[in-house]
C-alpha cells in the first residue's frame, strides 16, 4: 500500500465526516503521516458577509479540537485549519498549498433535486483534486482492521 505522508480530511461535523475523520486518522497513524483536518465556514451570500469571521473561526476550531479529542482520539500528528469561502474551492486550494498526497472525505449520498440544489462538494473535489481522493459514503460500516465494507457485502 502506498504511503501518504500528508493526508487532508475536510470535516463538516456530520456523522459521515466523523467516519471519514476516523479512517483518515487510522491511515495517518499507520503511515506516520501528518493529518490536516479542515473545516470550511461557508460564506453567506449578500450583506451578511460582514459577519465576524473571527468568532466563527474560533467556534469551529473549538468544535474540531473537541471532535478530534473525544470522538477520534487521533494519535497521528494533526493540524487544524479553519477557512472561509466555498467549501469545494477552499478544499482544493488547501490541498494544493499543503501538497496533500491524499484527501479523505465524506459523501452525503444526496440524490435528485437535493443534489442539484445543494451541489456535491465531494464530486467537485474528486474531479479537480491534485491527488487521490478516498470518499467515505453514508452507508459504510466498520469491520476488522481498517477496512470498510458496504452493508450487505461480505468479505471473502
Amino acid at each position: 500500500m502506498p504511503q501518504f505522508k500528508k493526508i487532508l480530511c475536510p470535516v463538516d461535523f456530520d456523522q459521515n465526516s466523523l467516519r471519514a475523520l476516523r479512517l483518515a486518522s487510522e491511515l495517518a497513524q499507520e503511515g506516520k503521516a501528518v493529518l490536516y483536518v479542515v473545516h470550511v465556514v461557508a460564506m453567506p451570500p449578500g450583506p451578511e458577509v460582514a459577519l465576524p469571521f473571527g468568532r466563527m473561526e474560533a467556534a469551529a476550531r473549538t468544535k474540531l479540537e473537541e471532535m478530534i479529542r473525544r470522538k477520534v482520539n487521533v494519535k497521528a500528528r494533526c493540524e487544524i485549519k479553519v477557512l472561509m469561502g466555498d467549501p469545494s474551492v477552499e478544499i482544493l486550494q488547501v490541498a494544493k498549498r499543503l501538497d496533500a498526497k491524499l484527501i479523505v472525505m465524506a459523501t452525503h449520498g444526496r440524490k435528485g433535486l437535493r443534489r442539484l440544489v445543494l451541489g456535491s462538494v465531494a464530486e467537485q473535489v474528486v474531479r479537480e483534486a491534485p491527488c487521490p481522493v478516498l470518499t467515505v459514503g453514508p452507508r459504510m460500516t466498520r469491520v476488522k482492521g481498517s477496512q470498510t465494507v458496504s452493508p450487505g457485502k461480505q468479505r471473502a
